[in-house]
């Protein structure tokens, strides 16, 4: 089947859209944005605007199988990550 969005230019969701689309609140996904663990998003002027293609590339980067299925990534939460632990303590 063809798609149907095919020829068209790319959608472009504002922060409470594409938290919608995500099942989160706007401000978790704005936290994600300051921590740097969301998806990808543009600024346009000052408005800061998600292709749909981007969100659902982050969300396809926590699928899974089962709870024993490493995947191909994982979802970050929002919070601020720890710096790289070094090897077993040592340097390298």
């Amino acid at each position: 089947m063809p798609d149907p969005n095919a020829g068209l230019p790319p959608r472009y969701l504002r922060t409470a859209e594409a938290a919608r689309f995500l099942s989160l609140s706007g401000r978790t996904l704005e936290k994600h944005r300051t921590y740097g663990t969301g998806p990808a998003y543009r600024k346009i002027g000052g408005r800061v605007v998600y292709a749909l293609d981007d969100l659902k590339a982050w969300a396809d980067r926590g699928t899974k199988t089962s709870t024993s299925d490493p995947g191909n990534g994982t979802v970050l939460p929002a919070k601020r990550q720890a710096a790289p632990i070094p090897y077993a303590g040592k340097r390298r």
